[in-house]
């Protein structure tokens, strides 16, 4: 295992985030944390400690004493990684709120997750507006992120905080109901952190650019975890932009990204003239959904770039599985290997199943939440007694070890008996040049039980219709396999963690039209 400001990964999951800030802040004071590519500024792990203490400081001074939730609904910038990171510091749950969730949703979160404070900036402050209006009971009290920064902190004594702490409080996207909080502790995050840096043999040389909001189990544990445990550096814009995407790559000298699949399909999609690969650009990253063999095929042929298939689940504090880097095996269409945790194939008594068979994906480590926030019931479904969390994906293990995702339990389409993984389909769809994003779902159907539609998103290319990707499916997976329906978005629905909604394209298919794009 590599050796990290003097001690064992191991030994880190032993300690807190605060511990690893000042830890950082001891040992390398002036090597670079964070930079902001739009002010062509850049913060060390000094300037970290400082931002930490100060936001710890305020949070006392509002009468905090660790344990209790903050939220924080900030677009990504050096003061949202700092707020969220100040909030832990201070043994305070950091709450994530989504900006993008929706008014019900943000109002569901912030009275659930009982945050009497939300640190915000412009962004968070027009979706918390949208979110309080008319609400009944007592609105939480709204701080705007500068305010952080001003506090004095010699006087600080703040509370002890443990690695078993909360830490973090991430909901889920809520596409079966109202959304779980994921309690994730101090030992959690790390391990994620660690099992990224571990998987992708990250350094301190390492300099990550993060284009996934902080309130995505990516864009924190992967994209700032991981670089604040191995030393690295990240480089965080407000957004992914397609535009400079490469631009910024190339001109602050990032080593590597994580991107979820549409945004891999998007930058594949975009003209690129007289495109050079960034010169210290090792390798790319996707998470978050499954990626299209195709489209990795086709992104890597054109830019000349491993892209590293994993997989993590917010529960899981990101990272569970993970390809090699290069020359090491990368199975195209399959997550990888377990990285820093175990992993096993089981059958719905949890017993492990053989390779090549069919069963849910089971997890057990230290990154493994420690359960829901004040949902019992649902934190015992979601993890054993000895430990192994069902993650609801299905999946088969080859004799090497690697995962092949098949699919969700509660979303696989039942035709006439027959099961059938969206992905399949999906798949199919991908292959075709034109389509940038493409998901299958299950409609009620009175001769088979269930039928299979897809909607999808296209590129400009002209003279693609409906007939021509049901027809382009027949020659991919047959007749029995291929949608009844596909409708041409603009869009495609998706939680936070990137993952499109196949429920929401199922619910309110009925809004489109017949015969009619939208």
């Amino acid at each position: 295992m590599s050796n990290v400001l003097g001690v064992e990964w191991e030994q880190l999951l032993e300690c807190s985030i605060r511990h690893l800030i000042d830890s950082r802040a001891e040992e390398t004071p002036d090597s670079c944390w964070l930079v902001d590519p739009i002010e062509s500024r850049s913060y060390s792990f000094r300037d970290l400690q400082k931002r930490a203490q100060s936001v710890a400081a305020m949070l006392q001074s509002q009468g905090y004493s660790g344990g209790e939730s903050v939220g924080y609904a900030m677009s990504n910038s050096p003061e949202a990684a700092a707020v969220l990171l100040g909030i832990m510091y201070a043994g305070c749950r950091a709450t994530a709120i989504n900006l993008v969730a929706g008014p019900d949703t943000i109002a569901y979160v912030l009275q659930h997750s009982d945050s009497r404070t939300v640190i915000h900036d412009d962004a968070g402050l027009k979706a918390l507006d949208s979110a309080l209006e008319g609400s009944s009971g007592h609105p939480p009290q709204l701080l705007r992120a500068r305010q952080c920064f001003d506090q004095p902190t010699h006087a600080i004594d703040m509370p002890a905080v443990n690695a078993d702490d909360d830490a973090l409080l991430m909901y889920t996207s809520g596409t079966t109901g109202r959304p779980k909080g994921v309690r994730l502790t101090h030992k959690n995050l790390i391990a994620g952190g660690m099992n990224t840096a571990l998987a992708h043999e990250l350094n301190a040389r390492d300099r990550a650019l993060c284009v996934l909001p902080l309130y995505h189990i990516n864009g924190l544990c992967v994209t700032l975890m991981a670089p604040l445990g191995s030393g690295g550096s990240v480089v965080m814009p407000p957004s992914f932009s397609v535009s400079s995407f490469w631009n910024t790559l190339e001109t602050e000298q990032c080593s590597w990204f994580s991107v979820v699949p549409t945004q891999i399909s998007y930058l594949l999609h975009e003209p690129q003239d007289n495109f050079q690969k960034p010169k210290k650009l090792r390798f790319g990253r996707s998470a978050s959904a499954p990626l299209s063999p195709e489209v990795q095929q086709n992104f890597e042929q054109r830019f000349q770039l491993p892209i590293v298939e994993t997989m993590g689940l917010t529960e899981t504090a990101a990272q569970i599985l993970s390809n090699p880097l290069p020359p090491g095996t990368r199975k195209i269409g399959s997550p990888g290997t377990a990285a820093g945790n175990q992993v096993m194939i089981a059958n719905p008594q949890g017993k492990q199943l053989p390779t090549n068979q069919e069963g849910e994906i089971w997890v057990r480590g230290a990154n493994v939440m420690r359960g829901y926030l004040n949902n019992p019931e649902a934190t015992a479904e979601a993890i054993s007694p000895d430990g192994w969390l069902r993650s609801g994906d299905l999946g088969k293990m080859d004799d090497d070890g690697y995962i092949f995702v098949t699919g969700r339990l509660k979303e696989l389409i039942i035709k006439g008996g027959e099961n059938i993984a969206p992905r399949e389909i999906d798949d199919a769809l991908y292959s075709h040049p034109a389509v940038i994003e493409a998901a299958a779902f299950a409609r009620p159907c009175e001769n088979y039980g269930q039928r299979v539609e897809a909607a999808v998103v296209l590129s400009d290319e002209p003279g693609i219709d409906e007939k021509g990707l049901i027809d382009h499916c027949l020659t991919r997976v047959g007749k029995f396999k291929t949608p009844d329906r596909v409708y041409l978005l603009k869009e495609l629905p998706k939680g936070p963690s990137g993952k499109v909604q196949r429920r929401k394209l199922a619910e309110t298919y009925e809004l489109i039209s017949e015969g009619q794009s939208t």
